[in-house]
């Protein structure tokens, strides 16, 4: 169900990251995202994608996306963990992300999912001045 993408998958990822958000990424950022050897994609057939990177002992969720149709089956989860998994055998011990503080679904799935508030981005998405909460946990997840 979930499986490891690269940057042939680019167009696919913006296709998602279209239904999912309302300034989304296109299929070049994607590609060229991906052309560092440090970030990594895994996509959902059922319509979902992480993509995140991991080095010197870090990592970070860049954006997770669930097509609208997909949502509330348990995808989201089971990226973030596959993605933490991926993480931890690069030799990651950490992983981070910033979610628009405006976002309560999400901030709730990674709460779910073990990671906790430390810190805070005033304006952060610039485009409508959102605040982004920075979370982080331990890996394994």
């Amino acid at each position: 169900m979930i499986a490891q993408v690269g940057a042939e998958a680019s167009e696919a990822l913006s296709v998602i990251h279209a239904e999912a958000f309302p300034r989304p990424w296109s299929a070049a950022e994607f590609a060229r995202l991906l052309a560092n050897p440090t970030a990594f994609a895994l996509m959902h057939r059922e319509g979902g994608f992480v993509l995140a990177w991991a080095a010197a002992g870090e990592a970070e969720v860049l954006t997770l996306a669930v097509a609208p149709g997909a949502r509330r089956r348990g995808l989201g989860a089971a990226l973030v963990a596959a993605a933490a998994g991926l993480a931890h055998a690069r030799g990651a011990d950490t992983m981070h992300l910033e979610v628009a503080e405006d976002n309560a679904a999400a901030s709730a799935l990674y709460a779910k999912l073990g990671f906790v508030q430390n810190g805070r981005r005033p304006g952060y998405y610039a485009e409508d001045g959102v605040h982004a909460l920075v979370m982080a946990r331990a890996l394994p997840l």
